[in-house]
C-alpha cells in the first residue's frame, strides 16, 4: 500500500492535526493510500531520549531518527508541519510539564558537573534548537506562493502600514570582527577526517571536536565573532537608540542557531544592563540566572533570592534610564529582551517592515526602531528593504510580484549545520581545523568569550541546488539570482562551484545572475514593485529569511507557501509553512476554544504529496486526489473560508469542514474515475445538506475554556474531543469507503 507520513509536531499545527488528519485519512483511503503519523514534537523528542528512565507505557521510538533514515529512501513521502525549535527556556518548560505528567526526566543541567549530568545535558542538546530540520531536509528547498494564494492576495489585499520618508528606523550591524568579516573557507580535496582543536597561549591543546568526516569537494568554513568587539558595538547601539529617541530591539535566531545566538542574546542583556551586572552579576551567576535565558527567566529567579527585590529594582531603573525597549507584549510588560525565542529575526523583521518600519513600544503605541543585527552576513538585506520603503512607500499587495526561493539546505548545509562545531572560547589561544595528516586548514586567534564556529556544505547538495535553480527558472521564466558575495570566503567558493556546474544545464534564454545579498535584494524589490517575479537562489539561512520576508509582504503571512523539498535520493518532503504565530493561537484556544491557525499550508503540501505519490507509485487515484484538492483549495480561498479573527466566525475546525466539503464536491464531479465519483457523491451531498448543522456544532463550543491536557504534550483524547466537536461531520467521515 502507498504511504504518506504525516508528522505530529507542536502547538497550533499539532492541534489542527487532530481536526484535519481524520479528513486526510478518510479521503486518502479511497486511493489505497495509508497515512501514518510520527511524533517529532519537542516533547516526543525529549521522551525518546530518555527511554531508559521511563516505564514501558511511557517509552516511544525515536521517530526523528526513523524519518531521517526514511528521507534517504526513494519512496519517502513525508508531510512535515512546523515544530518548536527549542530555545533553552522552551526546553526547560517542556521538561517541567512532562515531569508534572509523571515522566521521570532529569532537570536540564545548566553547568553539568557529574557524569550523569553531562549525559543528561548531551541528550537534551540533541533536542534543542533546530534538531528536526537538518535531519529531514535531505534535499534542497523549492518554496513559492501558489497561484491561488497569490491571486487571492491581489484581490483581497492584507493591510500594510504607511511608510514615512522621515522614518528613523534602521538596521545596525557590526561589519567588523564578526562572523562575516572573519570567515575563512577551504574546499576539501579527497575524503578526510577533520578535528577542531584549541591551542592555548601556553601551548596546551584541547580537542573541541573529535574527528568528523568530510567528503571530496566539500566546502568547510570557520569564523569567529569577537566578544570584546560585540560588547563595544552593543554599547554604542544602546546609546544610539537613546540619543535618537527610538526603540532598541535585537533580532537573532536563538532557536535555529542554538549555540551562538543565545550567547549573543546574553551579551545584549548584559550590555543593556551593564550597571546591574556590575553590581549583582556574582549574585545572579551563583543563582544560575543567565542573561542568555532572558529577563523573564531572571525575574522569575529573583523571587527566590534574599536581595531579589533590590536587584529587580535595579533592572527596572535601568529600563527607565535606557532607550525605550521594543515590546513583545506591551500590556504585560514583555520586552524584546525577555525571552530569546520571542523575537526571531525572520519573523520580527518582516513584521516591522510591513507595519511601516515600526515596532510596539512600552506605551502600547508603535514607534521607529533600531534593529540590532550583530553579524553583518545578511543584515544588509533588511536595510535595503527599509531604505526602499522609506523612498517609495509600502509595497502594494495588489500589484507586487513575487520572490520564490530555491534554498541550499540539504545534508545540514551551511550555518544551520554548525551547532556541533560552535564554541564559546574559554581561554586565549588559537582555534584550528586540522586534517587527517595534522595539517592546519583553517585557524583563528581567539580570546576568552569569543564565539567560534565551523560549518560544512557538501558538494552533492551544491550541485543539486544549481540544478534546481535552473529547473525553476526554466519552468517559471523568471530570472534566477544567486545571492552570493564574492568578498565573503564561503560565498567565493560557492561562486566558483556555481560557475562550474551551470554549464551542465541548458541555460539558453534564461537570466541567471550572481549578486551580493544587499544588491540582490535591491534588484529583486525593484522588479517586485513592477509586478515581476525573481527567484532568489540562496544559502540555508537566507532561505529561511527570504521565505518569511517576501511572503509576509506579498501575502501577509509565510504560512501559505508551497514548500517542496525534492529529496536527493528521489523521495519527497512537503513542508507546510512557518509556525511563528503558533504559541498565541494555543493560548487563545485554551482561553476561549477558538483556534485561528490557518491550515492552508497543509492543504498545499498534501496536494503536492499526493501528486508525488501518483508519479512515484503510479497511483492514478492519488493524482485525482491531488488535482481535486487543488481545485477545492481554490474554491476555499474564493469563498474566504480561512479562520476568522473573532469568536462567532469559523475557526480552524470550520475551515477543515469547508475544505472537506469542496474537495468532496470536486471528487464527485470529476470524470476520470466513476467509482470514486460515485462514492463521493453521497459524501458531498450529505455534507452540503448538513452544512448548517455542522457549522452550528462547531460554533457552539466557542467562548469557554478548552482543556487539552498540556501545552507541549496535550492529551490525545482531550485534544481530539476539543478539535472534533461536530458529531455530524465525524459521522460522515466514518462512513467514507470505496
Amino acid at each position: 500500500m502507498a504511504k504518506i507520513i504525516y508528522t505530529h509536531t507542536d502547538e497550533a499545527p499539532l492541534l489542527a492535526t487532530y481536526s484535519f488528519l481524520p479528513v486526510i485519512e478518510a479521503y486518502a483511503s479511497t486511493a489505497g493510500v495509508e497515512v501514518e503519523t510520527r511524533d517529532i514534537s519537542l516533547a516526543g523528542r525529549i521522551i525518546a531520549q530518555f527511554g531508559d528512565r521511563l516505564s514501558e507505557t511511557q517509552r516511544i521510538d525515536d521517530a526523528l531518527a526513523e524519518l531521517g533514515a526514511l528521507a534517504d529512501e526513494p519512496d519517502a513521502n513525508i508531510i512535515k508541519l512546523p515544530n518548536i525549535s527549542a530555545s533553552t527556556p522552551q526546553l526547560k518548560a517542556a521538561i517541567k510539564e512532562l515531569q508534572e505528567q509523571g515522566y521521570d526526566l532529569p532537570d536540564y543541567p545548566e553547568s553539568p558537573a557529574t557524569e550523569e549530568e553531562r549525559d543528561a545535558r548531551a541528550r537534551y542538546d540533541t533536542v534543542k534548537g533546530s534538531a528536526v530540520n537538518p535531519v529531514l531536509r535531505q534535499g534542497n528547498s523549492d518554496r513559492r506562493a501558489p497561484a491561488a494564494v497569490k491571486n487571492y492576495a491581489r484581490t483581497n489585499p492584507h493591510s500594510m502600514g504607511a511608510w514615512s520618508a522621515d522614518s528613523r528606523t534602521n538596521v545596525a550591524t557590526m561589519g567588523a570582527d564578526d562572523f562575516f568579516s572573519n570567515e575563512s573557507s577551504v574546499v576539501i580535496e579527497g575524503d578526510d577526517q577533520l578535528t577542531i582543536r584549541h591551542v592555548a597561549t601556553d601551548g596546551s591543546t584541547t580537542v573541541l571536536k573529535e574527528a568528523f568526516g568530510v567528503l571530496d569537494q566539500e566546502v568547510v568554513d570557520a569564523s569567529v565573532l569577537r566578544a570584546a568587539a560585540l560588547d563595544e558595538f552593543l554599547a554604542a547601539q544602546v546609546q544610539r537608540a537613546k540619543d535618537e529617541g527610538i526603540l532598541f530591539s535585537v533580532h537573532l535566531k536563538a532557536t535555529m542557531m542554538k549555540v551562538s545566538d543565545p550567547i549573543i542574546f546574553g551579551h545584549v542583556v548584559k550590555v543593556f544592563f551593564a550597571d546591574v551586572f556590575e553590581r549583582f552579576g556574582d549574585d545572579l551567576a551563583a543563582a544560575g540566572l543567565s542573561p542568555s535565558d532572558g529577563l523573564a527567566s531572571i525575574f522569575t529567579g529573583l523571587k527566590e533570592l534574599p536581595n531579589g527585590a533590590e536587584i529587580r529594582a535595579a533592572f527596572d531603573a535601568a529600563i527607565a534610564d535606557g532607550p525605550e525597549l521594543a515590546m513583545v507584549d506591551s500590556d504585560n510588560g514583555v520586552t524584546n529582551l525577555h525571552v530569546p525565542s520571542d523575537v526571531i529575526i525572520d519573523a520580527s523583521m518582516p513584521a516591522m517592515i510591513r507595519t511601516s518600519g515600526q515596532m510596539w513600544g512600552p506605551d502600547g503605541g508603535q514607534a521607529d526602531a533600531l534593529a540590532v543585527i550583530p553579524d553583518s552576513s545578511y543584515a544588509g538585506v533588511y536595510q535595503a528593504v527599509i531604505e526602499d520603503c522609506r523612498a517609495h512607500g509600502a509595497f502594494d499587495p495588489t500589484t507586487m510580484g513575487s520572490v520564490p526561493n530555491v534554498g541550499l539546505m540539504a545534508q545540514k548545509a551551511e550555518e544551520y549545520g554548525s551547532h556541533d562545531k560552535t564554541f564559546e572560547i574559554a581561554s586565549a589561544g588559537t582555534v584550528q581545523v586540522v586534517d587527517g595528516s595534522g595539517a592546519v586548514l583553517l585557524e583563528h586567534e581567539v580570546q576568552p568569550g569569543d564565539i567560534w564556529r565551523a560549518c560544512q556544505t557538501k558538494d552533492v547538495p551544491i550541485r543539486d541546488w544549481v540544478k534546481l535553480a535552473v529547473t525553476r527558472a526554466r519552468a517559471s521564466g523568471a530570472p534566477a539570482v544567486f545571492w552570493l558575495d564574492e568578498s565573503r570566503a564561503h560565498d567565493a567558493n560557492l561562486i566558483a562551484k556555481v560557475k562550474r556546474y551551470l554549464p551542465e544545464h541548458d541555460t539558453d534564454g534564461l537570466t541567471i545572475e550572481i549578486l551580493p545579498p544587499a544588491e540582490a535584494t535591491k534588484y529583486s524589490i525593484e522588479r517586485l514593485r513592477k509586478g515581476e517575479d525573481t527567484i532568489s537562489v540562496t544559502g540555508n539561512v537566507l532561505r529561511d529569511y527570504n521565505t518569511d520576508l517576501f511572503p509576509i509582504l506579498e501575502l501577509g503571512t509565510s504560512a501559505k507557501m508551497l514548500s517542496i523539498v525534492p529529496l536527493i535520493n528521489g523521495g519527497g518532503l512537503f513542508e507546510t509553512g512557518a509556525g511563528g504565530s503558533a504559541p498565541k493561537h494555543v493560548q487563545q484556544l485554551v482561553k476561549e476554544n477558538y483556534l485561528r491557525w490557518d491550515s492552508l499550508g497543509e492543504f498545499f503540501a498534501l496536494a503536492a504529496s499526493f501528486e508525488h505519490l501518483a508519479t512515484t507509485a503510479g497511483n492514478a487515484r492519488a493524482q485525482i486526489l491531488a488535482d481535486t484538492l487543488d481545485r477545492a483549495t481554490g474554491t476555499f480561498l474564493q469563498e474566504n473560508r480561512s479562520p476568522g479573527r473573532k469568536l462567532g466566525t469559523i475557526d480552524n475546525r470550520g475551515s477543515h469542514f469547508y475544505l472537506a466539503l469542496y474537495w468532496a464536491e470536486e471528487l464527485a464531479q470529476q470524470s476520470e474515475d466513476a467509482e470514486l465519483a460515485a462514492a463521493f457523491a453521497d459524501v458531498a451531498s450529505t455534507l452540503r445538506a448538513d452544512e448548517q448543522t455542522i457549522v452550528d456544532e462547531l460554533l457552539a463550543v466557542q467562548g469557554s475554556p478548552a482543556d487539552i491536557g498540556g501545552y507541549f504534550r496535550p492529551s490525545g483524547d482531550k485534544a481530539t474531543a476539543v478539535m472534533r466537536p461536530s458529531s455530524t461531520l465525524n459521522g460522515v467521515l466514518d462512513t467514507l469507503s470505496v
